[in-house]
């Protein structure tokens, strides 16, 4: 029985200390916490890609690179996993664009690009620069909150 214990232990002893458990929650639940933000805001909006969607891309951004980071991967390694996160939210967002037919409109552009956005916001928290992660998660609310009022409203003649 002594074996299966040690064997436990070892298995889950990945978060060697409480310091390293605190900062690791953190990182995950600041990077869920933002891509719920922006994934809030496309779900006010009526768009297929909304909160869940938002925080699982977030959050798993946020793993893919913080373990590694935590596990001591050197900078050549950590930017293939970035390079890897990056592509596989590319086509992630690809999903999400759809030509119509009679119109020959372009729709889902700003969704793909605000699933690309919310990964790279995930990689930057779960690189631990989460001032940088707010900061991006703040400016990117504007720009989907704010900016389409801009729009909005026609402009009068001169």
């Amino acid at each position: 029985m002594s074996i299966v214990g040690d064997t436990l232990a070892d298995e889950f002893s990945d978060l060697t200390d409480v310091e390293q458990g605190t900062r690791v929650t953190l990182r995950l639940m600041l990077a869920a916490l933002l891509g719920g933000l922006l994934g809030l805001e496309r779900e006010r909006q009526g768009k297929a890609a909304g909160v869940r969607t938002h925080m699982l891309v977030c959050l798993g951004a946020a793993l893919f690179v913080l373990v590694p980071d935590v596990g001591g991967a050197l900078g050549d390694a950590m930017s293939r996993v970035v390079q890897g996160v990056i592509a596989g939210v590319g086509f992630l967002g690809a999903g999400t664009i759809l030509k119509g037919d009679a119109s020959n409109q372009v729709k889902g552009l700003t969704t793909a690009a605000g699933i690309w956005l919310t990964a790279a916001i995930g990689v930057t928290i779960g690189l631990g620069h989460q001032a940088t992660g707010l900061l991006c998660a703040g400016l990117a609310l504007v720009i989907l909150h704010l900016v389409p009022m801009l729009f909005r409203y026609p402009q009068s003649p001169s």
